[in-house]
């Protein structure tokens, strides 16, 4: 079939990869504008549209997905399906009746549980036993289309979001692609998803990522997780925000709420519970470091805390 991929990050490539290799024709990309990245804030292009360059695939980039000549250029392609991974942009009712077989979406929760911009962020927080990744019809009202296909993943003890996401975008990607040839040969025929067990993740923000040390340290063990590496856990010390790892329940004396102890081999802080141990600490304008350098390089006193 005639392709045209939809997406943005990183995580998107594995699945750009494989439609590449497949027996189908990746015609074009669409991903977002070039924008600046990383601390000199060069303008960059997307990751999916540094993979399309090296494949000699035509990208492009409109500011909106319903701009005229975007859309026009789409019904010229005349792609039979749309893969869509990431793409990080709402897409009219006008560019969706473009090509025959629809929009394919991969989206990283098993839906209906967690619809929205960050399912791997919403299943790391909340404590999910179990997520994945699920291949569904692309319609008006945010994640709700038909399924074509699910695969599921556990999640293990200690995974940050982007570890559970980096395994997710793996097996998420041969899904994708199985639900290509399916969709071609007529095997597979989309399902509508449940009423019940519908959940929403919006997309994180820097203040929900702020620790909060009056909570529970398991709690607080899942948000760091969840926020790591974007957009990173952080805190108060000294008046100024410092970066945080993932931190580690640790099970021992209580500590008040923020309250920081040196010992010869970590840095506990107090929490609602049990302590917790930091991990790499990152003080503003500093290298990230073990939290044991960082204390002996501030010389912590007695009873401080991080707020």
């Amino acid at each position: 079939m005639r392709l045209v991929f939809a997406g943005t990050p990183e995580v998107a490539l594995p699945s750009l990869r494989a439609l590449l290799d497949s027996r189908h024709e990746v015609v074009a990309v669409v991903t977002r504008p070039d924008a600046p990245a990383g601390r000199g804030r060069r303008v960059e292009r997307s990751p999916v549209a540094a993979l399309a360059d090296e494949h000699g695939v035509e990208v492009l980039t409109p500011a909106k997905a319903g701009d005229p000549e975007f859309l026009a250029r789409l019904a010229e392609l005349a792609p039979d399906l749309c893969p869509v991974v990431a793409y990080g942009a709402l897409l009219p009712e006008s560019a969706l009746a473009i090509p025959r077989h629809g929009w394919v979406n991969l989206h990283f929760s098993v839906l209906p549980a967690w619809r929205g911009a960050a399912p791997v962020q919403a299943a790391v927080r909340h404590g999910d036993d179990i997520t994945g990744a699920t291949t569904f019809r692309i319609v008006k009202e945010l994640d709700a289309g038909p399924v074509f296909g699910v695969v599921t993943e556990r999640v293990r003890e200690r995974d940050t979001s982007g570890e559970l996401l980096a395994r997710l975008a793996e097996s998420g990607a041969k899904l994708l692609l199985s639900t290509v040839d399916g969709v071609e040969d007529g095997s597979l025929r989309p399902v509508p998803q449940p009423e019940e067990g519908v959940s929403y993740a919006p997309k994180v923000t820097v203040e929900d990522a702020r620790l909060d040390f009056a909570t529970p340290a398991g709690a607080l063990d899942r948000v760091a997780r969840a926020v790591t590496p974007e957009p990173g856990a952080w805190a108060r010390f000294r008046g100024e925000r410092l970066k945080l790892g993932p931190v580690t329940p640790v099970a021992g004396d209580p500590l008040p709420p923020g309250e920081i102890r040196v010992e010869r081999k970590r840095v506990l802080v107090g929490t609602a519970t049990d302590p917790v141990a930091l991990g790499e600490v990152q003080a503003q304008g500093k290298k990230r470091m073990a939290a044991t350098d960082w204390a002996r390089g501030v010389r912590i006193e007695p009873g401080e805390r991080i707020s």
